[in-house]
């Protein structure tokens, strides 16, 4: 089982998760949820967006089922894409997204991009609605910077539990990380192996043949070494099971300095200061 960390409503959400980005709805995915959930990971992650919700669902259903484990021991998450939507369609997504899945909540549901000309701080008290009602466990954001999350703190009543944001090797986002600390919100890394990018950097190479380990491996552990929950995608049964055994080792001091020195302070997927989206 993955270690745990806890939000700001008392709520423990495991610091390892399984992330479902760009995979498409199907059987394929399906059993890859249930695999993971077979392998030990307790946080599973999708979006409206990546339009797998109902495949996510039916691996959770069938973990459930077949007595791997109970609902009550997952963390689900999915996000809203806010193109535009009102305070009404808002709710509507978290009634449709359930729907989807065939779930009865999620565990944390999230605004997914805060957009170039978009009303997040009416879809944000239509997910503080959701929170009040206890229909969803925790709310959160992803890909907020600083000045995004300070207009929702301003205006708005819950602070995030969650912002979940591009951050791995290459790019930490280092004062993205600092304000949420500050404020008490949690951070999560999506796309924290660079879809495989990264993995033959020397850099990290050397520092995972010092500990055994490969070097997604030693990318996930820095990660969650350092209080940052992270969900890395693989349909691949050795590497989602890879990915999970990270907690038998810890990284050296200097061995996390030599990975976050290899910041670029890049975007290497949207960036949320002029991604917008069309409805």
């Amino acid at each position: 089982m993955s270690q745990t960390i806890t939000l700001n409503n008392d709520l423990e959400i495991p610091l390892l998760g399984y992330g479902t980005f760009r995979v498409p709805e199907g059987a394929d995915l399906a059993q890859a949820v249930k695999t993971a959930i077979q392998e030990g990971y307790r946080l599973i992650d999708t979006a409206a967006v990546y339009q797998n919700e109902a495949s996510v669902g039916k691996g959770i259903r069938e973990a459930i089922e077949e007595g791997i484990v109970t609902r009550e021991e997952l963390f689900i998450t999915s996000k809203v894409w806010n193109d535009g939507l009102s305070y009404e369609e808002t709710l509507q997504a978290y009634d449709d997204a359930l729907a989807r899945m065939e779930l009865d909540y999620l565990d944390l549901y999230l605004l997914h991009w805060p957009g170039t000309n978009n009303d997040f701080v009416a879809q944000w008290k239509a997910l503080e609605k959701i929170y009040t009602d206890k229909r969803v466990k925790s709310i959160g954001v992803s890909n907020f910077h600083p000045h995004h999350l300070e207009k929702l703190l301003a205006e708005t009543d819950i602070v995030p539990a969650v912002n979940q944001i591009e951050l791995n090797p290459l790019q930490t986002q280092k004062k993205v990380q600092a304000y949420c600390t500050e404020k008490n919100i949690r951070v999560e890394a999506w796309s924290p192996l660079m879809n495989a990018e990264v993995l033959e950097h020397a850099t990290l190479k050397t520092i995972a043949s010092k500990y055994k380990k490969t070097p997604a491996q030693v990318i996930l552990r820095w990660q969650t070494q350092t209080n940052i929950i992270t969900i890395p995608k693989s349909m691949t049964p050795s590497r989602i099971q890879e990915n999970i055994n990270i907690f038998d080792f810890e990284l050296d001091t200097e061995d996390i300095l030599m990975i976050e020195n290899l910041n670029e302070d890049g975007h290497y997927g949207p960036d949320p200061e002029t991604f917008d989206f069309e409805r």
